[in-house]
């Protein structure tokens, strides 16, 4: 969503039903083509230290969506929400070394929970040959459980 927050934020909260603090404290979308539709929200009341992490917490984010638990697939339609956490004191323990890999086996974790599921490609093609050929065609489609939705005969 290539807007500025403010209307990010009225689009969120009138056709997506978020609360307005939950699209105020949006972090990020999902990294481009695929995983647009993916958000990371900041739910956590008094964190401290949590400005300092937000950068590798996103980069995290950002390659658990990119290649997904089950078959390295992108993730489409996902939601985290950070609720809590709790930091070491010290800074040195709060690089992105600390963070990303850890942030990442939890999202991985929320997934395998939510009972994930490849789902079959589909695909819209348009096929052109000879009247002769035609039934092949249709014979390699139905072996797939392709479904014919068109059937039109040009001169030629």
């Amino acid at each position: 969503m290539q807007q500025d927050a403010k209307s990010r934020i009225r689009t969120l909260v009138d056709d997506y039903n978020f609360s307005k603090e939950e699209a105020t404290k949006l972090w990020t979308f999902g990294c481009p083509p695929e995983a647009d539709a993916n958000i990371l929200i900041d739910q956590t009341k008094g964190v401290q230290y949590l400005h300092e992490i937000k950068d590798s917490m996103v980069g995290g984010f950002i390659q658990a969506t990119a290649a997904g638990i089950i078959a390295e697939e992108s993730m489409r339609g996902i939601r985290f929400n950070l609720q809590d956490m709790t930091m070491h004191a010290d800074a040195i323990h709060r690089g992105a070394g600390q963070i990303m890999p850890p942030c990442k086996r939890a999202m991985y974790a929320c997934q395998i929970r939510s009972e994930p599921r490849i789902m079959e490609p589909m695909y819209v093609v348009d096929i052109t040959v000879p009247q002769t050929q035609m039934a092949g065609v249709y014979i390699t489609l139905n072996a797939r459980r392709g479904q014919v939705d068109v059937t039109e005969q040009c001169p030629g």
